[in-house]
């Protein structure tokens, strides 16, 4: 289903009811999409590990900023 912004605003306890029964919302402006709403299937449990191996973190990466770095954060 595609709704325009106004529309969206208007009616969003109605669309949230529809995403909820399964259907997924588009909300467009001027006729191009911009946004989707999809429910959120809280019965699939997240997983955390699906990355994993595929970044080692430093040994150093708790350790304090250098000046250069902090600076280039403060600039």
């Amino acid at each position: 289903m595609e709704v325009n912004i106004h529309e969206a605003k208007t009616h969003f306890s109605k669309l949230l009811r529809r995403v909820a029964a399964g259907e997924e919302v588009v909300i467009a402006r001027a006729g191009r999409p911009i946004a989707k709403i999809v429910g959120v299937n809280a019965d699939q449990p997240r997983r955390f590990d699906v990355d994993r191996g595929l970044f080692k973190v430093p040994e150093d990466f708790d350790e304090p900023l250098s000046d250069e770095m902090l600076d280039a954060f403060e600039s």
